[in-house]
């Protein structure tokens, strides 16, 4: 082996080789020569460019090194090392000038048939994904409607359960039975309502009117009070009914309902209706047999208008409460609970309103109100109908002269003594109409001579009746849309304050 070696050394020779990367010893810019043992090369390589995702291809030309130098290892490896193709020669001078060389971008990619199965796989997996997502979905879904169903009904067997369950030991108050309901606010469920109708026992009349008669009775053992319709007036307590059950309808200033029923035989009907029992009656009876002071006053006031604004406000959600105006003000349908403060009651005539549909929505009911209390507007039947602003507007008149009854039994003391004044009791234009006055009378009074009740001197010693008759000339305004609204009054009732005793302050 030493021998050809040593005889292989003595054969080596030099090449001149085409370049355009040449070392910086050669004399030419395009040739070079190899060291003894040498080879030429030529190759291709591929740079990867970001911005048009694509490969620039560069060729080089050269000298290699001898083997030794590990120049030929290059040649004799792989055909494509670090994306570079690269061939060599030592056949002869610039045989690396025309050797044709391919370049072939490195992928990672798979290939087509691997990238279809990845993309089945993928596909395959998200459809499984998608299909137990909303398999879990609709099984909540499920689970909850039946509990909510579930939950109603335990609720309404319960209740049903204690009204008809003969220990009273176990029996919840109504409160209860309230708190216990769907939370609508639209009253009782219906068997609920039935069956505290038929456990009703009538003690005794407390008042009569057009409508029918008003009973004090009880429901195991509570206080309620039962209004029954007399047969004409079954368009009331249909109506009445109605609003009572409207969604949202309950207010601390609206008297409480109970339950509703109707029943009878072909020939004869009776319908009740069953609300809360407030002893004092009502505002017109409280007036006659009761002076108040400033502090009552506001209080009384103010929560009439708190109910009237309820009353009048349209609740937007879901669900939600239409607007409603009572046309019936007046101190007989007016009660005073024990807490001091008014509870607004009478639904026979109410108006409905849904902004959405802007329908309003009036009974076909023969009533028409109170003529006492009737609006210039109605009166002169100047009221538009399509309005409903028009029919909270005429409410707002009414309360002004509801108001007037209630400042006339306010007492206040006369200035420089210690003496205290109030007038007698007296319902608006008592001195100018007779005690059931036409609608020639009223329109006579309000329309034609535009007369409104008077306003003592001795109102203007006490802040609560200044306002009060300020906001009264404010409610009784001839022209409709120059009166107040609701919420403006009770906000401007809200402001008075009062000290320990009961004065204003």
């Amino acid at each position: 082996m030493a021998p050809k070696s040593r005889k292989k050394k003595a054969h080596a020779k030099t090449l001149t080789c085409y370049c355009n990367v040449c070392p910086e010893e050669s004399v030419d810019n395009e040739k070079c020569e190899t060291r003894p043992g040498g080879s030429c090369f030529a190759s291709v390589r591929g740079i990867y460019n970001s911005t048009t995702n694509e490969y620039d291809v560069e060729y080089e030309y050269g000298c290699m090194p001898p083997e030794q130098s590990g120049g030929l290892l290059q040649c004799r490896g792989s055909l494509y090392l670090a994306g570079q193709n690269i061939k060599c020669c030592d056949s002869g001078e610039f045989c690396n000038q025309n050797m044709e060389l391919e370049f072939q971008a490195p992928s990672t990619t798979p290939s087509p048939s691997d990238t279809q199965q990845i993309d089945q796989f993928s596909y395959n997996q998200l459809a499984l994904l998608l299909s137990l997502g909303v398999c879990a979905i609709l099984f909540l879904i499920i689970v909850l409607v039946v509990l909510v169903t579930y939950r109603r009904r335990e609720t309404k067997r319960k209740q049903v359960c204690l009204l008809e369950s003969g220990h009273s030991s176990h029996l919840s108050p109504l409160n209860d039975l309230f708190e216990q309901s769907s939370g609508s606010g639209s009253g009782l469920p219906l068997l609920v309502q039935r069956t505290i109708a038929k456990q009703i026992q009538l003690e005794k009349s407390v008042g009569r009117g057009r409508y029918g008669e008003v009973w004090l009775a009880k429901w195991r053992e509570e206080p309620v009070a039962v209004k029954v319709f007399f047969t004409t007036e079954e368009a009331s307590w249909f109506r009445e009914t109605e609003i009572y059950q409207t969604v949202l309808m309950r207010h601390e200033n609206i008297l409480g309902f109970i339950a509703a029923d109707i029943s009878g035989t072909g020939s004869y009907t009776r319908m009740f209706l069953i609300t809360d029992y407030h002893e004092n009656g009502s505002l017109h009876d409280y007036l006659q047999m009761h002076v108040i002071s400033p502090r009552s006053l506001q209080e009384l006031a103010h929560s009439l208008t708190a109910g009237l604004a309820h009353l009048h406000m349209e609740i937007f959600s879901k669900p939600g409460k239409p607007a409603i105006s009572h046309r019936d003000i007046k101190s007989r349908n007016i009660l005073v609970k024990r807490n001091g403060q008014c509870a607004i009651a009478d639904f026979g005539l109410a108006v409905k309103y849904n902004s959405e549909l802007d329908e309003i929505h009036i009974a076909p009911n023969t009533r028409v109100g109170t003529r006492r209390y009737m609006a210039p507007e109605v009166l002169d039947e100047s009221l538009n109908p399509t309005q409903f602003e028009s029919f909270k507007l005429a409410d707002i008149y009414s309360v002004g002269l509801v108001f007037w009854e209630m400042a006339r039994r306010c007492v206040t003391t006369i200035p420089g003594t210690k003496s205290t004044a109030c007038e007698d009791y007296a319902l608006p234009y008592h001195d100018m109409v007779p005690s059931d006055p036409s609608f020639e009378d009223m329109y006579d009074v309000v329309c034609t001579q535009k007369i409104r009740p008077p306003i003592p001197e001795r109102w203007q010693d006490e802040e609560i009746l200044q306002v009060l008759s300020k906001i009264m000339v404010e409610c009784w305004h001839p022209k409709p849309t120059a009166r107040l609204t609701a919420l403006r009054i009770k906000k401007s009732l809200s402001k008075i304050q009062t000290d320990g005793s009961g004065h204003i302050v």
